[in-house]
């Protein structure tokens, strides 16, 4: 057991978020490669998982916006933005959110060890 106290609600979608972030602005290098590809497809599957972690936490505020993310970055029909500046602007903008709604979504700890117990009776 930890002497630290536990917090009484996880950010289960940090971890896809700062990933997301971090896949979004490495993904400006290759705009204008055949490897934007991949980035197309990581960033629609962590906003899918986002999508679920938002749907769980019951924050359904999120999820036309994920579900936005998942449209445009899709790489099975991808949209063609006949400008590289559309996909530059759309990069930043989707990083920020991937950011934002990482560390808004949060889940109530059900292993709260902080929670005080309630004292059992004897009979």
């Amino acid at each position: 057991m930890s002497s630290y106290p536990t917090r009484s609600f996880r950010r289960t979608a940090l971890a896809p978020g700062i990933l997301g972030t971090i896949v979004l602005l490495g993904g400006l290098a290759l705009l204008d490669s055949s490897g934007f590809y991949w980035i197309e497809t990581v960033v629609a599957i962590l906003a899918a998982i986002i999508a679920v972690f938002a749907w769980q936490a019951k924050q359904w505020w999120w999820l036309p916006i994920l579900a936005v993310i998942v449209v445009a970055w899709n790489p099975i029909y991808p949209i063609n933005w006949h400008h590289w500046i559309g996909w530059l602007i759309a990069q930043y903008v989707g990083a920020v959110v991937f950011l934002v709604i990482g560390l808004l979504i949060r889940v109530p700890n059900e292993d709260d060890r902080n929670r005080k117990s309630q004292p059992t009776r004897k009979r």
